[in-house]
């Protein structure tokens, strides 16, 4: 049986372990409490925050932990 496959940075062409959980909704289309996630390395953390935030949608940032996705 393969063993599962790591969790990536969300990042276009990253393939780093996902260390964060990125956040966010969009308000126009999202009901308030709704989150979507982008997930990222520390490289990448800020630069995806910076993204989502000059567009009023980062919510939180938030360690991730491999169990976050079950």
């Amino acid at each position: 049986m393969d063993e599962p496959e790591e969790p990536l940075c969300s990042a276009r062409g990253c393939s780093s372990p996902a260390l964060w959980k990125v956040l966010w909704n969009n308000p126009r289309i999202h009901t308030p409490e709704r989150r979507k996630t982008w997930l990222a390395c520390s490289e990448h953390r800020s630069s995806l925050a910076s993204f989502l935030e000059a567009r009023g949608f980062l919510r939180e940032i938030e360690p991730f932990e491999d169990h976050d996705l079950n």
